[in-house]
């Protein structure tokens, strides 16, 4: 049985959950389905998870063009790109909703001041015309639909509005309107700004190893599964992968949130994004450019973003039925009487649409995005990132809460929380000379241990041929005789280690911590225990 395939296309026009419900009831039913359609928001793309016997792209092209849109087929392999917006796109609706903001707050100081009634009316138009202008074309994509919806009886609201000479009534739905259009705009680029802060951490270029060993630069997009790659001290791995050949400690706090580096060897995983230590890798790549786990977190925040809350779908599902009922509600106030009873046309004429003004629900429109997007800002400004609205309303419903630590019930530092002297050595002689070789590592241990010395006051003693030794430790010389530090790991690697020490180890790694273990050509000095700080 033939496997089912994914289409992707690039759709123009696609810039709000607005557009994703209409594409979803016009392109659903063409692919099997609704379920059978994601959406990126961020990047104006649809992902079409086509039937078995897949579905003609011109098809799926021309169901677009029904909803008002364009689209283009693209290669859905491509990694995603953030293609920098111009200054209309990314400023357009702040300028219209100003420009209208400052029309409407002007025309009701000439209407006051009692000046000319034409002055107010032209200001009042500038106001009506700047928050409809990027609202008319949905209010006519409705129509050709026959799909009556929140823009569509907006923008009839505004003109019934402006024909009974209602001008304030007019200008002032249609720039509230156009405020909540620009918060949810507002939404989708703070989420764009997260895209692109996510894409600064894959690197442009991986160290493709050729089968002769030597090692040329290519984009990441061309390391096949299967590849080896390198990844030198200190650089940012293009992709994920698994370690062939090196030892070195890779800080994963990018991906994974973790505090301390984390020691990598022969057969451990690799993420994209995540940073090299102080050790060569070889690396063979296990997912394309497009697959990895950061390209994977960066489509699952473009997609959140087509994801409405609770309250937006049923704003929306609201919308759906109220918009018909009270257009149809409208067209019998205007048709019965006079045709029924014989009223006066002009008079119920009048009367159909001051129904359709005041019963415009832009203040239902405006209070989701509103509230949402202040939730949003407040949470952002205590340091947590929300992905939209959906997410947002999540916590209301949920029993119990599972905190990773890092950074959030803890501060994401190491300290040093117990010193074990052994073998005859004291505390300050085993902090000294461990801080005589931790001073010249940038690692987290390495700072805590200094911290640790500094404030005992505990002096670094003076070291001679010191020896950083890659996803190990150090070595270093004190009055002749080598002293070394490392993880458990490598005292094992050494044969120096005891079944007491070994005891003690496994019951303080139990009690999560990390040990740092200090020893000489002959015994174990001592143990030093490091914790993530409450």
């Amino acid at each position: 049985m033939p496997q089912p395939t994914s289409q992707a296309f690039r759709i123009t026009g696609l810039d709000c959950a607005e557009e994703v419900a209409v594409l979803k009831r016009e392109v659903g039913p063409v692919v099997g389905g609704e379920e059978r359609l994601a959406f990126d928001i961020l990047n104006a793309r649809m992902i079409v998870s086509a039937a078995p016997d897949g579905v003609p792209e011109r098809a799926i092209v021309d169901a677009v063009r029904r909803a008002g849109l364009g689209a283009e087929p693209v290669d859905g392999a491509l990694p995603i790109v953030v293609s920098p917006p111009t200054f209309w796109q990314q400023r357009g609706r702040l300028v219209l909703t100003t420009l209208s903001g400052l029309a409407l707050a002007a025309a009701m100081i000439a209407q006051y001041a009692a000046a000319h009634a034409n002055i107010a009316r032209g200001l009042f138009g500038v106001a009506i015309f700047s928050s409809i202008w990027l609202v008319i074309p949905k209010a006519w994509g409705a129509v050709r639909r026959r799909q009556p919806d929140m823009n569509l009886l907006m923008t009839v609201a505004v003109v019934g509005a402006v024909v009974i000479s209602e001008w304030f009534e007019a200008a002032a739905v249609a720039f509230l309107f156009s405020v909540s259009l620009l918060l949810e705009s507002w939404s989708v680029g703070r989420a764009r700004r997260a895209i692109a802060a996510l894409m600064d951490l894959a690197p442009p270029t991986a160290w493709l190893l050729d089968a002769d060993g030597s090692a040329r630069q290519v984009a990441p997009q061309e390391v096949a599964i299967g590849a080896a790659f390198l990844v030198k001290p200190g650089e940012c791995i293009p992709l994920d992968g698994r370690v062939l050949d090196g030892t070195s400690d890779i800080n994963q706090a990018p991906i994974t949130g973790e505090s301390a580096p984390v020691p990598k060897t022969r057969g451990n995983e690799v993420f994209a994004g995540t940073i090299n230590g102080d050790g060569a890798l070889r690396i063979e790549s296990t997912r394309p450019a497009s697959d990895t786990t950061l390209a994977r977190i960066i489509r699952l925040v473009g997609e959140a973003q087509s994801r409405r809350g609770p309250s937006e779908q049923w704003v929306e599902r609201f919308a759906r039925v109220y918009t018909p009922a009270v257009m149809l509600l409208a067209l019998a106030i205007f048709l019965v009487p006079p045709l029924v009873f014989g009223g006066m046309w002009a008079d119920w004429f009048y009367r159909a649409l001051v129904l359709l003004v005041i019963a415009c629900p832009c203040a239902l429109v405006i209070s989701t995005p509103v509230s949402i997007v202040a939730g949003i800002a407040s949470a952002a400004r205590q340091g947590v990132l929300i992905k939209g609205g959906a997410f947002l309303e999540a916590p209301a419903h949920l029993r119990a809460i599972a905190f990773d630590k890092t950074g959030t019930l803890t501060a994401g530092r190491s300290r040093v929380v117990e010193v074990v002297p052994l073998s005859g050595h004291d505390e300050r002689e085993l902090i000294e000379r461990a801080a005589a070789m931790e001073q010249h590592s940038e690692h987290p241990i390495a700072r805590a241990v200094l911290d640790y010395a500094e404030t005992h006051h505990f002096i670094p003693a003076p070291a001679d041929d010191f020896q950083v030794l890659p996803g190990k430790g150090a070595r270093a010389t004190f009055n002749g005789r080598e002293f070394w530090l490392g993880s458990h790991r490598y005292l094992e690697q050494r044969g120096q280690e005891t079944p007491d020490i070994h005891a003690r180890l496994e019951a303080m790694s139990g009690q999560g911590r990390t040990v740092v273990v200090v020893g000489n050509t002959t015994h174990v000095c001592g143990l030093i225990a490091l914790a993530d700080e409450v």
